[in-house]
């Protein structure tokens, strides 16, 4: 192992142990605490245990249950929807379709062009046309299935080059967004030219529980919604807008999340149980099977994408050209900023003085795309990545060597014209992998079968497989951009030697209750630390995507926490006359630099209780110009991934043997999560090179379920060395942290098709890659005379 690796392991264990050494136990009893450390998270043992309460887990008086009917075609007009029969069923106690949603849309949101329920026409597979309260789950779902719907079929719009000329899908047309990139010299030409057409799949954010939840009818008038979600005041203000009701008359709460790699909640779950909850005056629960889930929630965006690069003799990048079109399916959801996103880094984290990027977002009869991690840049990342093999393999130059004449840093500018102010630390990530010692060969025993591509049971020959190296490098930006506003709010209360920290950041998985424990812990010196769970009578704090919440929220948490320990040091301060700067707070005594004063913290409040309400907003940003320039983005974040791969020329079966990780993360505020956060998102992207497709065919999804949808398994993760993180903190951030959830998303999956690339010498211009892509029909050995 190398230095930087040994330093890796050290950063993320808190030793470097003897190989073969198993972890012995903790030095001392006392539980770690602060930033830096790896502190557990308090849901981790009933998580573990199965006993943590999930939206699926809820249970109410008199609890009603909700089934949704949805369309089996992709297009179709609605002609009638005839309820009778499953209102008259026993045990129904209601039956709503789109003439029972009093209120329309909420302008910008999100979801604005999407109704609760189909009403003339039905534009994807799954789509909602009507929900049924009743009193026992299979009494709901037969009533649902009663339900008689008239259709008109349509023939569906499902190639997304279509969608310009086809008839609109949509009051608002086809065309979602179009943004034209114009940088530099637009008639510059390169000596060496290379081109590429590239497809990206639909990945699904597959949670690993479906999606559930509870409405609860209040005696207002409104309701409560007790779900999964990731924006709770996002969701409550599109909620009480459908309903006809003032947002305060709707109260989200947020439960157990249930995995969160996207946007956690569809509004085809839960609008639908709020208008039955008001209907009926019960409490209504619907949990989604995983079928429902597969058809109602949004994917990844598919994405069809043409390359030219230019380059000079030197291999150093000239002008980079684009085309860049995401598939929305039906509605807009996010698709605005996955494109923006797209488009800006398009030419990936590279020094290039002209460029041309057009990108546009369509809308077609396929099935809804959203935020899914990475969105945008995943797909122009496997793009411009094969490009650069392309042009490194036809100038006769190292990948990683062409890779290194090209990579950005702080000071370079974007496409979009912004410059990059933050740590861009982009050669030494690539340079620590490249330089990470690669992997043994495996034996070629009976005993070492497993190792072959397809394991014991595959077909394959060890004479027929090539190992191959490869790298990909990505970028992604964090927070939100082109001038949303990341405000968040956070009140922290000690009383008694307890803290409790308010904060509406939902934790999806990202650790923020551990990180903010751990702010209040370093900040105030308290060990017991509880974080309250999260509702819509807090104030925002946002949605919890691209790193929000470390920056965001953690910025708030800290700003409250610093401001209750100024309250607790100034009397103590004023009485030994002293400034609160001189006074230090640690392991939950309170010091002066002298010495003279030493108290503990609870003698310092005296029964007193403390509390400070603070908020964390970040600098501005702007909307890309007509141009596609502007200073859209608040900060990036890099990541740099070596894969090695095993792949069976004969059969086209890929075994990916090891990937090799270096990050930028800013600061390590928890290493084990850290870590952990890496390695699934590199095993994220895994699927997404290998076996994650929803299919479709003609809108229609084929096997929307666990067994059509190929995850990758345990058994199909690799080996995965975090070798570097580069702790090069970005000041204009709290804590100087990044968020380390998407980035090795976005760089996984190109990495591994450049290392197939290596191996097969195939273009590999398609996610997930095919078996047919990475079959080899070498020539026959010519006849000794």
């Amino acid at each position: 192992m190398t230095n930087d690796a040994t330093e890796a392991t050290t950063l993320l264990t808190g030793a470097a142990p003897a190989p073969g050494t198993p972890p012995g136990p903790p030095e001392t009893e006392e539980l770690p605490h602060g930033l830096g450390v790896t502190l557990p998270t308090v849901e981790a043992a009933p998580k573990a245990e199965g006993t943590f309460p999930y939206a699926s887990d809820l249970w109410a008086e008199g609890l009603l249950w909700a089934a949704v009917l949805r369309s089996p075609h992709a297009h179709a007009r609605v002609l009638s929807i005839d309820t009778t029969h499953a209102r008259e069923m026993p045990g129904v106690r209601a039956v709503v379709t789109h003439e029972d949603v009093p209120g329309g849309p909420v302008p910008g949101h999100r979801a604005a062009d999407r109704p609760v329920f189909a009403s003339d026409l039905v534009r994807h597979h799954g789509e909602a046309l009507a929900a049924v309260a009743a009193d026992h789950p299979d009494t709901a779902r037969i009533a649902a299935a009663a339900i008689i719907v008239e259709y008109e079929v349509l023939e569906p719009v499902t190639d997304p080059e279509q969608a310009f000329a086809a008839e609109p899908l949509h009051p608002d047309g086809n065309l979602i967004r179009h943004i034209p990139l114009r940088h530099g010299d637009q008639e510059a030409t390169g000596e060496t030219v290379v081109e590429g057409l590239y497809r990206i799949g639909r990945q699904d954010p597959a949670p690993i529980g479906a999606e559930a939840g509870l409405a609860v009818p209040r005696p207002d008038g409104g309701v409560e919604l007790y779900i999964a979600s990731t924006d709770p005041h996002g969701d409550r203000d599109l909620a009480a807008a459908r309903y006809g009701l003032e947002p305060e008359r709707v109260k989200v709460v947020v439960t157990g999340v249930a995995g969160a790699t996207a946007d956690r909640e569809d509004p085809s779950f839960h609008l639908p149980l709020g208008l039955l909850a008001l209907r009926t005056g019960h409490p209504v629960k619907l949990t989604a099977t995983r079928e429902e889930s597969f058809l109602g929630h949004p994917h990844r965006h598919p994405s069809l994408l043409r390359y030219r690069h230019h380059a000079d003799a030197e291999g150093r990048l000239v002008k980079v050209e684009a085309q860049i079109l995401l598939d929305a399916g039906a509605y807009a959801d996010t698709s605005s900023d996955a494109l923006a996103a797209a488009v800006s880094f398009a030419c990936g984290p590279y020094v290039v003085p002209n460029a041309s990027i057009e990108g546009w977002a369509v809308r077609t009869n396929n099935p809804p795309s959203g935020h899914v991690r990475g969105e945008g840049a995943l797909q122009v990342c496997a793009a411009y990545e094969a490009q650069m093999d392309k042009l490194a393999k036809k100038l006769n130059l190292d990948p990683a060597e062409l890779r290194l004449r090209n990579v950005m840093a702080t000071g370079d500018v974007l496409p979009t014209g912004q410059a990059v102010t933050c740590p861009a630390p982009v050669a030494e990530l690539l340079t620590s992998v490249r330089d990470f010692p690669l992997p043994e060969l495996p034996m070629d025993t009976p005993e070492e079968d497993w190792l072959l591509p397809g394991g014991p049971e595959g077909a394959g020959e060890p004479g027929a497989v090539r190992r191959g190296v490869g790298y990909g490098i990505g970028m992604v930006h964090m927070l939100g951009a082109e001038g949303a506003d990341e405000v968040s709010t956070a009140t922290v209360k000690v009383q008694g030697g307890v803290a409790t920290v308010i904060c509406a950041a939902v934790e999806t998985g990202q650790g923020f209750t551990t990180l903010a424990r751990q702010i209040v812990q370093e900040t105030l010196g308290i060990d017991e630390v509880h974080v309250a769970p999260v509702d819509t009578d807090q104030p925002p704090a946002g949605p919890g995507c691209r790193g929000r919440h470390t920056w965001v929220s953690g910025g708030a948490v800290e700003r409250a926490a610093k401001m209750v320990r100024t309250q607790l040091l100034q009397p103590l301060a004023h009485k030994f006359g002293m400034s609160t700067e001189l006074l230090q707070i640690a392991d939950g005594k309170i010091t002066s630099y002298d010495g003279v004063l030493s108290t503990t913290v609870e003698e310092a409040m005296d029964g007193k209780e403390l509390w400070a309400t603070a908020q964390c907003r970040p600098h501005p940003t702007e909307p890309l110009d007509a141009d596609g320039q502007g200073d859209a983005f608040v900060g990036l974040a890099f990541c740099a991934i070596r894969a090695v791969v095993d792949v069976d020329i004969e059969l086209g079966s890929v075994r990916v043997v090891e990937l090799a990780v270096a990050q930028d993360v800013g600061r390590v505020l928890n290493p084990g999560q850290l870590a952990a956060r890496i390695e699934a998102g590199v095993t994220q992207g895994v699927g997404a090179a290998l076996t994650e497709n929803l299919r479709t065919s003609q809108g229609i999804v084929r096997r929307p379920d666990l067994t059509g949808y190929a995850l990758p398994t345990s058994l199909d993760a690799p080996d995965i060395r975090i070798v570097k993180l580069v702790e090069e903190r970005d000041v204009v951030a709290p804590f100087g942290a990044k968020s380390v959830g998407a980035a090795p998303v976005v760089a996984s999956p190109a990495a591994v098709a450049s290392a197939v690339r290596a191996a097969t010498g195939r273009p590999v211009n398609r996610l997930p890659i095919r078996p047919q892509a990475a079959v080899v029909t070498e020539p026959a050995a010519t006849p000794t005379p």
